[in-house]
């Protein structure tokens, strides 16, 4: 935890079309726009090591994701590896996407998703 500067949000966008398309997923998240953060970077001091904090998703009002950052499969100091000065970790993203949902429910343009961290704030996008 010595190496960590604060944290964030981060919307964790996929095109699934092209996601799947490869045995990497790394090319159905990084378009052009996505990967959104904000609204700001709370530093680490504000918060217990390692921090719990509730995490929401919402698409047009409606929850689709509801979580905790103590449920995180693996922890913040296992994700920590040799860095860069900025670099960002991403830790993923709670049960909940719309990929496997029955039937999947995708995204479409004019969808408003909102992402809430406790003790953050929030970060919505609408998607073009």
């Amino acid at each position: 935890f010595d190496h960590i500067f604060g944290y964030t949000i981060m919307n964790d966008t996929s095109a699934r079309d092209v996601q799947l398309r490869y045995k990497q997923w790394f090319y159905g998240k990084s378009m052009d726009g996505f990967a959104p953060m904000g609204p700001c970077i709370v530093t680490k001091d504000e918060f217990d090591e390692p921090p719990v904090m509730k995490i929401r998703c919402y698409v047009n009002g409606e929850l689709r994701q509801s979580s905790s950052t103590d449920l995180l499969i693996f922890g913040i100091e296992h994700a920590i590896m040799t860095l860069k000065a900025g670099s960002i970790i991403s830790m993923g993203t709670p049960a909940g996407v719309g990929m496997g949902m029955e039937p999947p429910v995708y995204l479409k343009k004019g969808d408003v998703v909102r992402c809430e961290v406790e003790g953050i704030g929030i970060l919505e996008n609408t998607i073009g």
